[in-house]
């Protein structure tokens, strides 16, 4: 459960770093040529150009109605046509870019400000880097909402979230067993206690399941399946014990259900499909089987919440432990096979 989750989010973040990749290699390795676009966003050697024509159609007709019309639309026109008169080589064409100016504003370049010397000529506010900052924040933002969702899935289905913290993490130590299960091995191949305390809303402990040899059987564990209530922390009323197998194609699923959710026909049938019901007892032993795997989980204590929900409706406290045992045959296809590797 909690494998697919990750491979879930990391397909997910991949989908957005390819389209954020997509975005920059569009707009700055190979982007677009784009037609039809304005004076004033063309290069500085264009734009002294196409001022100069202006200036000389000017010269010839003196139609100020022209000149107007010709540079409408572009911001900061005077201060263009200014900086490129001053620094124009060519007496003529210095006295006719400031007559542009004139006729612009009706004082010339004089009432024009002047950038500082080498400064370029003034374009529209913005440029690469500001895009690359857009970008920047609007990749951010999309990654922050998937995060988000993430999150809210997961906590309507009582799954932890991918990014939980070290505090967040149920307590689970490995020990130990003497207890043989039917048709396994004399002795656990693994054993596991995992303690759910109110207010760990992301609860769900997993384990990793393997044999002498090191190699990986399956997983195990437990998680939230059910809470009742608004109230903040949840009021978990049922949990779900897992089994997966690798030589299985099943994900093997039991709930265990407080005193009122097993009793109350509403809830039953709303987790019907998540798996077997079990009513928490404290000593009570919950069995899951695979093909090649049986868990015994084993409720070792547990305390209900009181407050103003119905009585034992939902678990303050409870402390679970899985034995993992792997059946005779599949330990001794494991065995010949690790000896096989080793004559090798």
């Amino acid at each position: 459960m909690e494998v697919l989750q990750r491979k879930s989010v990391i397909a997910v973040i991949g989908v957005v770093i390819g389209f954020a990749l997509g975005l920059i290699w569009g707009w700055y390795v190979d982007p677009v040529e784009w037609t039809g676009i304005r004076i004033k966003d063309i290069a500085e050697e264009d734009q002294l150009r196409y001022l100069t024509l202006v200036a000389d159609v000017y010269a010839s007709e003196r139609n100020p109605q022209k000149v107007q019309e010709a540079l409408a639309g572009w911001p900061n026109v005077d201060q263009a046509i200014c900086q490129f008169a001053a620094q124009s080589a060519n007496p003529d064409t210095r006295s006719r870019l400031e007559a542009l100016a004139f006729v612009r504003n009706g004082q010339g370049c004089t009432a024009v400000a002047q950038p500082a010397p080498g400064a370029a000529a003034p374009t529209e506010e913005g440029g690469g880097f500001g895009q690359v900052l857009l970008f920047g924040l609007i990749f951010l933002i999309l990654l922050g909402a998937i995060v988000f969702a993430l999150r809210r899935r997961n906590a309507a289905t009582g799954q932890a979230p991918v990014g939980r913290t070290y505090g967040e993490m149920p307590v689970s130590t490995p020990v130990v067993s003497t207890t043989p299960a039917e048709g396994t091995t004399a002795v656990p191949i693994a054993r596991f206690r995992t303690t759910y305390m109110r207010g760990q809303d992301a609860y769900d402990d997993s384990f990793s399941i393997e044999n002498a040899y090191g190699d990986f059987l399956g997983e195990c564990g437990v998680g939230i399946s059910e809470s009742i209530g608004s109230d903040m922390p949840k009021n978990v009323t049922a949990f779900e014990v897992w089994l997966f197998d690798k030589n299985d194609i099943r994900t093997i699923t039991k709930v265990i259900m407080s005193d009122h959710a097993f009793f109350d026909d509403a809830l039953r049938a709303k987790l019907q499909t998540k798996g077997e019901q079990v009513l928490a007892r404290e000593g009570e032993t919950v069995v899951l089987e695979t093909a090649s795997l049986i868990i015994n989980a084993e409720i070792t204590d547990m305390q209900y919440g009181t407050g103003t929900l119905p009585p034992k409706s939902y678990f303050e406290t409870i402390t679970i432990e899985l034995s993992a045992w792997q059946k005779e045959g599949a330990a001794v296809a494991a065995g010949a096979a690790a000896g096989d590797m080793l004559n090798y």
